[in-house]
């Protein structure tokens, strides 16, 4: 075999270690449910995100949709943007801050119905911490009430 020849080996099969290292790295991180999507309630409905996938949604609690289990751990909701909401279901410590017309971020899984079964609630004390692709949806609704970030800094 030629010093080229060699060259070449070496080259593909570092190549095919980078490949199998990286595909390793994505399905471990896949697996673990650290890949979450950012979305908005709009998105979901629009785009038809497949059931079971993980998913960020933010937005604002829907005023008068919120809904508290006998069990007082386990609670309901709507979250919108303006433009459409998606109904939430969480089970767990609802965070102080948590109330109707408020922006809240959730994560968790589509369920078939359309909803969201969430396993963390972020609760959001001011929109100006809200991320910028919910202040630019809540913008364009007409439901957005301070100043974006971005635009404050100017």
């Amino acid at each position: 075999m030629t010093r080229k020849r060699k060259r070449l080996f070496v080259v593909l099969l570092g190549l095919g270690m980078l490949g199998i290292a990286a595909g390793l790295v994505l399905t471990a991180l896949n697996s673990a449910g650290a890949l979450a999507f950012f979305a908005t309630p709009s998105d979901i409905k629009s785009k038809g995100v497949p059931e079971g996938r993980r998913i960020r949604m933010g937005g604002l609690v829907e005023p008068g949709s919120v809904a508290r289990a006998a069990d007082g751990r386990t609670i309901d909701f709507r979250i919108t943007d303006g433009a459409a909401a998606v109904s939430v279901t969480y089970s767990g410590v609802v965070p102080d801050l948590f109330r109707e017309g408020q922006g809240v971020v959730v994560e968790g899984a589509l369920q078939g119905n359309g909803g969201l079964k969430a396993d963390t609630l972020l609760a959001k004390h001011d929109e100006r911490y809200m991320p910028s692709e919910v202040a630019d949806a809540l913008k364009k609704s007409g439901h957005w009430q301070g100043e974006h970030p971005a635009q404050a800094k100017q």
